[in-house]
């Protein structure tokens, strides 16, 4: 049984089973064990090769209906929610209470100065913490590595951890457990990272997948700059503060609550009215949060221009 199968078993992938039609008691075959013991693994690869043919038609047959979902790299969507949730919030925060003090180009030349040096933190830190993760990986890796090798039996554990919550036969268990013990190291390890652990295989030979630390840096850089720049426009094209500070509300709460309905519909769904429901309140709670920041700063600033006297 491969690994693909056995991930089927434990997820459980909608497939259809083949029927097998029963032996007749007059086979030859049942009257030698080793014969049956042969007629069974013909029929456990087969088996295999009938779920793997069932799931690519499944898929097939998912990618051609009305219903069907589009995956999406949830890590690169989740650096792009901070960076452009961050952007958005922060900067618009900064410009509205920079605006109290009456000044055009103090705001658009602190937005700018805001806007560059927060995008160059945020993107050094999603790169510091995408390579504190890949070490971090690296680590396990080799930690899991070195236990099968020095305690073999710890395998054996490992399986039945991984298969005990979904209440599977002990027999069929006992026979996976026969089945990855004859696996390579390198497959082994590959097992235990990814159901044990719930993380990516490391490859061919890789102590782990390939580095993701620029993307990840570029990507949260580049949302945080780019959310940023939204309230900071207005200002470049205002007569005065007030009107640029209007503009730049009312352009803010239309981009939070665009940004808030995308962000949950890519994660949640679109149709539906349980969906659309849960767009809405995304969106509302994206507009909120930003005119909470943005109404704090104005306090603030308001606040000590007026200690200030």
């Amino acid at each position: 049984m491969s690994l693909a199968s056995i991930k089927t078993l434990l997820f459980g992938r909608p497939s259809r089973r083949r029927s097998y039609s029963a032996v007749p008691n007059d086979d030859p075959d049942l009257e030698n064990p080793h014969s049956q013991h042969n007629r069974d693994g013909d029929r456990e690869d087969e088996a295999e090769s009938h779920i793997s043919t069932s799931s690519s038609i499944t898929a097939r047959s998912d990618s051609g209906s009305t219903t069907s979902t589009h995956k999406f790299d949830s890590r690169l969507l989740s650096d792009a929610i901070i960076g452009l949730s961050d952007g958005l919030t922060v900067p618009f925060a900064l410009t509205a209470g920079l605006s109290a003090l009456g000044d055009t180009k103090v705001v658009v030349l602190g937005g700018l100065a805001e806007l560059i040096a927060g995008g160059i933190s945020m993107g050094l830190g999603g790169w510091l913490g995408a390579r504190c993760e890949e070490e971090s990986y690296t680590s396990l890796r080799r930690s899991t590595h070195s236990d099968l090798l020095n305690d073999p039996a710890s395998l054996t554990s490992t399986i039945a951890d991984v298969l005990s919550p979904y209440a599977i036969p002990e027999s069929l268990t006992t026979d996976l457990t026969a089945h990855i013990q004859k696996l390579s190291s390198q497959s082994q390890l590959d097992f235990i990272m990814q159901f044990a652990h719930a993380l990516p295989p490391g490859g061919d030979g890789e102590d782990s997948p390939p580095s993701r630390a620029w993307t990840c840096a570029i990507t949260i850089s580049s949302g945080y700059f780019l959310g940023g720049f939204v309230p900071l426009l207005p200002y470049f094209f205002a007569s005065s503060v007030s009107q640029g500070l209007r503009w730049s509300i009312c352009i803010m709460a239309l981009a939070l609550f665009i940004f808030g309905w995308v962000k949950t519909g890519v994660s949640s769904g679109w149709r539906g009215r349980q969906n659309i429901g849960k767009c809405l309140t995304g969106a509302i709670e994206m507009v909120v949060i930003g005119g909470l920041a943005a109404g704090a700063a104005m306090g603030v600033v308001w606040g000590f221009q007026r200690i200030g006297g």
